[in-house]
């Protein structure tokens, strides 16, 4: 599968989706207009790249300094993604990155660790 990459944007994180290397990052801020616009082609190309990968190695980073409630329910559908390409054999490796000093990103990423049961959720403070 071809890499995505998406430049940040005033209102739109940097998507650098390295599917030959099996390694993708989101980062910055994510509020777009239209969240479904711009998330959707993402959850795409993430599902299928799950399927052809199965057995495989994955790796996933987020690096986000604010996110919406749409951007947030977007994330969510990636993780469940992320947590059934698990269950389909492939080892997730997800970090959730956030500055020392933001307990709200560091939070974020505690309450979305609640969601995954096979997924190796890292959360890291940078």
């Amino acid at each position: 599968m071809e890499n995505m990459f998406i430049p940040a944007m005033e209102r739109s994180p940097e998507v650098d989706f390295r599917f030959l290397e099996n390694r993708l990052s989101l980062r910055g801020e994510a509020y777009p207009e239209d969240p479904a616009a711009f998330f959707g082609p993402l959850l795409k190309r993430l599902s299928a790249h799950c399927e052809a990968i199965r057995g495989q190695e994955l790796q996933v980073e987020f690096r986000l300094d604010y996110f919406n409630t749409s951007s947030a329910k977007a994330l969510m559908n990636m993780i469940q993604i992320l947590e059934n390409a698990v269950r389909a054999g492939t080892r997730v490796t997800l970090r959730w990155c956030f500055q020392k000093d933001d307990e709200v990103m560091r939070e974020f990423g505690e309450d979305f660790s609640m969601e995954l049961e096979h997924v190796n959720f890292q959360l890291v403070e940078i």
